[in-house]
Parts: structure tokens; sequence; C-alpha cells
């Protein structure tokens, strides 16, 4: 047992969402006698999941900086509508469409965010009144109307890996993307040995480290051949190809840059956080605009994989965005959560729906299981930190929230010291 908490970085609590979505994944597999884990399936499931799971990675950072935003839906929408008649009426090309979504997703968040930011107003409030001001405007706009985008649109959210080189059998991108994927799993093994080291830190056994990459490499390779050998035509879809740039671009920023530790600061305790020189105003202000980015991005993928924007794009979505980041482990209270995190979390929900359909369970019972599948990630990780135990991302995030001479309990630091110290981490 000691050798599998050190395979998982000190706890396997902290990969308990992995291990239900893995449980999940089986047992559907079980009950609908194989399907789950075929090519067709999976590429349905990224493909009309995708635009939720981007919508979690700006979610999440908005959490994290103790904020929440209901506006993400409407948002989507309203970019998307907007996007279709530029496309249709004015005749703009569309990576013109792309830019002009993306343009009016950072319009609408600098919006959001001075009102949140160098207004004072709650986020709560200031995105619930942005979701009826957008879903109206989304109406309006569109006349309450499909629009229709042209087929080069459509790519970004039904394309798929073109063929490319000799004929394998396979699609040769996705391969090469797989083992991309492998290559990048073992030098972060090898790099964080060597950071390790370096530290003077205690070094995992190899063996144990070996165990690790090759778990994750069957996992990426045993994905990489279910999309490699889907029907003719299809491969690894293009949103799931966005989807994983965005996790490494966002994965990235929310854990090695100074913005990303600033997120966490102000998040944790800002007052805090202001008195160790963070402008926890602009980072505010940034999180809610980045959101909206965000936000429009998902909305043009969903209306280029349903090759129109309609009246009721969007409904739901922030619910659903916001159950991906609490499954995923992040603290209702900000400061906790990671990127990676609600992603799983999004594909518990995902691989649940899926399974859900498949098994032929009504919309109802759907949405009863969902609900008591959050509240009951959210009840275990309360629970935990009532007892004094590491949460599930808690354990993630010690390192951050605790200083060397701090107490005891990781989910319990004092906040100004973990904040100090993470902030001190910018040189």
């Amino acid at each position: 047992m000691k050798s599998i908490k050190k395979m998982f970085g000190g706890d396997t609590r902290q990969f308990g969402m992995i291990f239900a979505l893995v449980a999940l994944i089986l047992f559907f597999q079980w009950r609908t006698d194989g399907i789950t884990l075929t090519s067709a399936n999976m590429i349905n499931l990224f493909n009309g999941n995708s635009y939720i799971l981007i919508l979690a990675i700006g979610m999440v950072l908005v959490i994290i900086a103790g904020h929440i935003d209901l506006s993400v839906g409407s948002v989507a929408a309203f970019v998307g509508m907007v996007v279709a008649i530029a496309m249709r009426d004015w005749g703009i090309p569309w990576y013109l469409g792309i830019l002009l979504g993306l343009a009016l997703g950072a319009l609408i968040g600098a919006w959001q965010g001075w009102w949140t930011a160098y207004v004072g107003i709650p986020a709560f409030i200031v995105t619930l009144a942005g979701m009826l001001i957008f879903r109206g405007a989304q109406q309006f706009v569109g006349q309450s109307n499909s629009i229709p985008v042209p087929k080069e649109f459509q790519y970004i959210g039904a394309g798929y890996l073109p063929e490319v080189g000799p004929n394998t059998g396979y699609n040769n991108l996705t391969l090469l993307l797989g083992l991309a994927g492998v290559a990048f799993v073992i030098v972060g093994e090898l790099r964080k040995r060597k950071a390790a080291r370096e530290l003077g830190a205690e070094v995992p056994e190899l063996w144990i480290s070996i165990a690790k990459v090759v778990l994750i490499s069957v996992a990426i390779l045993y994905a990489t051949y279910l999309f490699a050998t889907g029907r003719p035509g299809t491969s690894f879809p293009v949103p799931g190809l966005i989807l994983a740039v965005l996790v490494l671009i966002y994965g990235f920023i929310s854990s090695k840059t100074i913005v990303g530790r600033h997120v966490y600061a102000v998040g944790g305790n800002r007052h805090a956080a202001e008195l160790s020189g963070v402008k926890s105003k602009k980072i505010n202000f940034l999180v809610m605009m980045n959101m909206s980015i965000i936000a429009g991005l998902a909305g043009m993928i969903f209306v280029a994989r349903s090759t129109s924007a309609g009246p009721s794009d969007g409904t739901g979505w922030e619910l659903d965005a916001i159950a991906a980041v609490f499954i995923g482990g992040a603290a209702v209270t900000g400061g906790v959560g990671t990127v990676i995190g609600s992603i799983v979390g999004g594909l518990v929900m995902a691989v649940l729906n899926n399974g859900l359909q498949l098994l032929g369970v009504g919309a109802d019972w759907q949405s009863m299981i969902k609900g008591l599948v959050l509240l009951i990630a959210v009840a275990i990780d309360v629970y935990n930190k009532s007892q004094g135990r590491v949460s599930i991302i808690g354990m993630m995030m010690k390192n951050f929230n605790r200083s060397p001479d701090g107490p005891s309990n990781p989910n319990q630091p004092d906040e100004t010291t973990s904040t100090k110290e993470a902030i001190s981490r910018e040189a």
C-alpha cells in the first residue's frame, strides 16, 4: 500500500475521481455488452462533450479565484449566434468568424470583469445578470431562428484529423498524437525525478516511476487505438485536439506561472494576497474575461458541430461546467482545484451520461443520478476536511498551501503564511 501511495503522489485518495472514472467505464462496458469501449462510441462521447470540458477549463480558474460564473451558457449561445450571422449575412470568411467570436467573448468578459473586479459587485450577481442579458440578446439578434454555418467552419466542431502518409490501416496522425502523449508522460516523469534530486527531496524508487509511466502509457495507447481504428473518415476529433491543447496551456499557466499562483492566492485569502503584493482586482478581471473567451470558443465549437446556431443553444451549460469542476475536487470557498481535476470531473459526467443513454435510462433518472453524484462527490470532500483528513485535491495542493513550519492539517493552513509562501515562489 505504501508503494501505491508513492506511485500516486503520496495518497491514493487524491486520484479518487480517476478511480471512479475507470470504475464507471468498466461498469458500463459490462452492462452494455462491450459497446462503451468502441471506436464509434468514444468518438461520439468526445464530440458530444468537448464543449462542456472546454468550459470546465475556464470555470475552474473562476472557482479557484473564489467566484462563480452563471452566464457561460448564454455567452456561448450569443457568440455562436453572432458569428453565424456574420458569416451568413456579412460574408466574412470562417477564420475571421472565429477571431470575431473570440474578440466578442473578450469584450463580454471585460464587461463582466469590470463590474466584478472594479465596481465590487459579486460575480454571482454580475453573471446572473449576464445570463439574462445575453440570453435575451441571442434571441434578439437571431430572431429565434436557426442560422446555418459554412462547411469550412463546421470542421472545428465536427472534423477529424486527416489521413496522411502510407496506408497502415490506422489514422497515422492519431497514432503520432498518441505516441507524442506517451513521450510527454515519460519526459515529465524524468523531469520530476531530476527536479527532486536537485532539490534534495525524496526520489521515488525507479520501479514506482516505471509502473506509473507504464499504466498511463497503456491507457493513452489504448485510447489512441480506439480513435485510430474508427469507421472510414473518422479519427481523433478536432474538438478533442483543441481540448488537449487548452489543457496543456492552462495546466501550465495555473501551475507554473506567476499569474496562476496569484489566482490561487486570491482565492485562498484575498486580503493576505494583497498584503503580499498581488493585485487582486487585476486577477479577478482576468479570470472573468478569460472565462467569457473560453465560453465563446465553446459556443462556436457547438455551433460548428450542430451545423447551425439555434435559439436553445447553451441552455444549462453553466450547470454542467460547474458540476464538472466540483466533482473534479475544487473547493466551494476557492483556492483549491486543478485543470486536470476539472477534466476528470467532466469525463465522469460524460461517461455517466453516455452509459445511461446506452442502457436506455430516461432523462428524468439521468438528471437525478447526476445530481446525486455531484452531491456525494462534494460531501466526501467536505467530510474529509471536517475530520482533518486530506481531501482529494487538497493533497495535490498541500505543497502550495502549507509552509514547512505551518500547521499539521494541510486543508486548514494559516492563510497569511501560506499565501506569502506562494507569492515568494515567483523568484
